[in-house]
């Protein structure tokens, strides 16, 4: 589980094909400090496994599924990534709860400076509009940010100097390809929803009472 509050902008090194996937070498001086195998480390907001680490570098491995369903597959090498560690117990809660379970990907469609703060509007799948609400939180890349205006297909959000460049928001550009992460709660509170109306079916019948000897 993760904030969306990025910690370091990571440095791809290496991206090698394997088997069903992609290894990718990651560089951060921030937070290799604190890193162990095995843990979960979310990388533009996908969650993903620490299987190597080496003083400022560590490996990640994505399966064929996750390269399908975010923008992994499209990295370079020396491209900015975002990076956040998997929060701990007693840790301050900021952002909103992540999973690192990308929903899917959208696309840069305008990046303007207005005052102190940078806008961008975001196409995203048809069917994520459901789940998107005014005023609402969002993933974007991993990072926790509020839905300004919304329309069908498509978001706005505004970002604060700070966040804009402490992440790789300040990379990015028109038609570039985001990963997006639906709020949780959204699809927790629709499956309930889709439920609540079910009749509970009784496994008592009239055959299983006869063979009961009723």
């Amino acid at each position: 589980m993760f904030t969306g509050l990025i910690e370091d902008i990571g440095t791809v090194a290496q991206l090698q094909p394997i088997s069903q996937g992609l290894a990718l070498g990651i560089g951060s001086k921030v937070i290799t400090d604190d890193l162990n195998l095995g843990d979960s480390v979310a990388v533009n907001g996908v969650c993903l496994t620490v299987t190597q680490f080496s003083g400022a570098h560590f490996t990640v491995k994505a399966v064929q599924e996750t390269l399908d369903r975010s923008t992994l597959g499209g990295l370079k090498i020396g491209g900015n990534v975002n990076l956040e560690r998997a929060i701990r117990f007693g840790d301050r809660m900021g952002g909103h709860f992540v999973q690192g379970h990308v929903d899917g990907t959208g696309v840069i469609l305008r990046k303007e400076k207005i005052g102190s703060a940078y806008w961008f509007d975001i196409s995203v799948p048809a069917e994520f509009d459901r789940y998107i609400i005014y005023k609402g939180s969002i993933a974007v890349d991993g990072i926790s940010l509020t839905v300004a205006r919304k329309s069908v297909g498509s978001i706005s959000i505004s970002v604060i100097l700070h966040t804009y460049q402490n992440t790789n928001l300040h990379y990015l550009s028109v038609n570039d390809r985001v990963n997006i992460e639906l709020d949780m709660m959204a699809k927790y509170i629709e499956n309930l929803l889709n439920h609540k109306g079910e009749k509970q079916k009784s496994t008592i019948t009239e055959t299983w009472l006869l063979k009961q000897g009723f």
